[in-house]
């Protein structure tokens, strides 16, 4: 019995056992996140980009808010025991848990980001002067930098709605690297989609995950450290 579980702990602790475990984890989410978005994001593959799509578009991106959170999710609660790998049923836990408080954050950005999108779009339909490009591109930045640490608490922690938009905000002053790493982040992904397509970002969803949560890495330890008990 004793010769099991130390060849048992030899197993889980050797440095080939953590590089294949982390590739697992990593291929078993990035699966689970093309099951629970590619029905809504196949119709986006097949949209040309046309500004009049964007309110579809914004349609369309609803279920990634959830799918991202249960990935970000289950990579931060996988199990120590690297032998003990279960990333499919912590991922499905973290979607059925997070999923409402998700879409409440989730739902209101996208419909921000739709109305500037579309502002900017036509602009000149609506008889916006050309200097409101600026602030509308600053606005809509910040709603996006606030709502991806919103995804991350909502993720991570059990608070309601509005403590969840006051700690996105709080700590998108507070942690000034966290809010460059993601803007940087969704940078890259917006010259991946550009140079070649949302396809390809989608098969880097997962990587694009770990990504994301190492980058949310100081707020999540202030947070755990400040605000829970």
């Amino acid at each position: 019995m004793s010769g099991a579980t130390q060849t048992r702990r030899q197993f889980g602790d050797g440095p080939l056992s953590r590089i294949t475990s982390r590739v697992y984890i990593l291929l078993v989410v990035e699966l689970l996140l093309l099951l629970t978005t590619l029905p809504a994001l196949l119709p986006l593959l097949l949209l040309g980009r046309d500004r009049s799509n964007l309110p579809l578009a914004a349609l369309l991106l609803v279920p990634v808010g959830p799918a991202v959170s249960a990935a970000l999710y289950a990579l931060r609660h996988q199990r120590a025991d690297l032998t003990d790998l279960r990333p499919a049923s912590v991922f499905w836990r973290g979607y059925r848990a997070n999923v409402l408080g998700v879409l409440r954050v989730w739902v209101p950005t996208l419909l921000w980001l739709a109305v500037l999108a579309v502002n900017l779009a036509y602009r000149g339909a609506v008889g916006l002067s050309s200097w409101w490009a600026v602030p509308l591109v600053l606005i809509g930045v910040g709603v996006t930098l606030c709502a991806a640490n919103a995804l991350v608490i909502t993720s991570l922690f059990d608070f309601r709605t509005r403590d969840v938009l006051r700690l996105a905000a709080h700590f998108l002053l507070r942690t000034p690297g966290v809010a460059v790493g993601n803007a940087l982040l969704l940078t890259a992904a917006a010259g991946i989609t550009a140079v070649f397509s949302e396809a390809v970002l989608m098969l880097l969803a997962s990587i694009a995950a770990l990504a994301y949560l190492r980058v949310s890495d100081p707020m999540i330890h202030l947070i755990r450290k400040e605000f829970t008990a």
